[in-house]
């Protein structure tokens, strides 16, 4: 067990490097001068312009800012926009919405989501199973943001149900609409991995053998066809975490939400690449500890995954 989890920190060292040495590259060798961009109606001086640059080590190879940089990550340091606001400061203002949002939306992945996957195995061939992944197919073939402005019109500037922007009503109200919007791309997807897992499942010899020594439908279900199905499940909900944490710029920009996905949004449109990248590193970080989680979960739900 021990070395293999001192082998899976060591992949997510090298994938972490990778990434983010992709992103910082994609970032700082746009085209274009950020420190120019910050006074576009006024040039600045160039003795300014010059300074500014040493300042965020723009002046140096990109090889050199990129290990500078990591060796600010590994000291907790996302270093400072080219506005002089220290990026950890500008997330930690903004991580409690974005944190809200992506767990509402996957408390809808987990309950919706598990208990319509085990209603339609349960139901298998019936007019419920067709429904719930009819309207799995049909949710996943919207786009997010045509899913988000028709329920915002309907349910809430017609219906008058939840609100249609911002976080002044807090949670849950601000948050349902938007984390449910949110989250409908997995939930579909955790009710059909569900459905076909559990469906499988019950066929199984095991299923049968328990049957014939007397247990109950619940225990059969709960204990034994259930634990076994989800374990595709929680592969799919840990890294989908991630993705949640990353995917919330579409949904907090229509929605108004002040959180980590707008403030990535408003660093793209001002070319902010301390922004870009700090939130970019910060989400891969979250991304690949969910991904090393999951891995050890395996041996709690199926004892006969061995790690050694």
């Amino acid at each position: 067990m021990g070395s293999y989890v001192v082998r899976r920190l060591l992949q997510a060292l090298v994938v972490f490097v990778g990434v983010t040495m992709l992103i910082y590259g994609a970032v700082f060798l746009l085209p274009g001068d950020p420190i120019r961009a910050l006074s576009p109606n006024r040039p600045l001086p160039p003795n300014v312009v010059a300074q500014l640059r040493h300042q965020f080590d723009l002046d140096a190879p990109i090889w050199q800012q990129y290990l500078n940089y990591v060796g600010n990550v590994v000291r907790g340091n996302l270093g400072t926009d080219f506005f002089g606001r220290p990026v950890l400061g500008l997330m930690k203002e903004r991580w409690p919405v974005t944190l809200r949002l992506a767990a509402t939306a996957w408390f809808f992945e987990i309950v919706l989501g598990v208990g319509l996957g085990v209603w339609a195995a349960l139901r298998r061939g019936r007019v419920a199973d067709y429904t719930i992944l009819g309207a799995g197919i049909a949710i996943i073939s919207i786009p997010a943001f045509v899913l988000a402005f028709t329920a915002q019109l309907l349910l809430g500037v017609q219906a008058g149900v939840f609100p249609v922007a911002g976080t002044q009503d807090g949670w849950p109200m601000s948050y349902v609409l938007p984390g449910f919007i949110l989250g409908a791309f997995g939930l579909a997807s955790v009710s059909r991995l569900v459905r076909s897992t559990m469906a499988e499942n019950l066929q199984a010899d095991y299923i049968r053998t328990a049957h014939a020594k007397g247990a109950s439908p619940a225990r059969i279900v709960l204990r034994h066809a259930l634990r076994n199905s989800l374990i595709p499940a929680v592969t799919y909900l840990a890294l989908d975490l991630g993705t949640l944490l990353g995917g919330t710029v579409i949904v907090e920009g229509i929605f108004n939400l002040p959180g980590v996905g707008q403030l990535l949004f408003s660093g793209i449109q001002q070319q902010n690449g301390p922004v870009i990248v700090g939130v970019s590193t910060t989400l891969v970080l979250i991304f690949l500890l969910l991904n090393l989680v999951v891995d050890l979960l395996y041996a709690v739900l199926d004892p006969r995954i061995r790690l050694d």
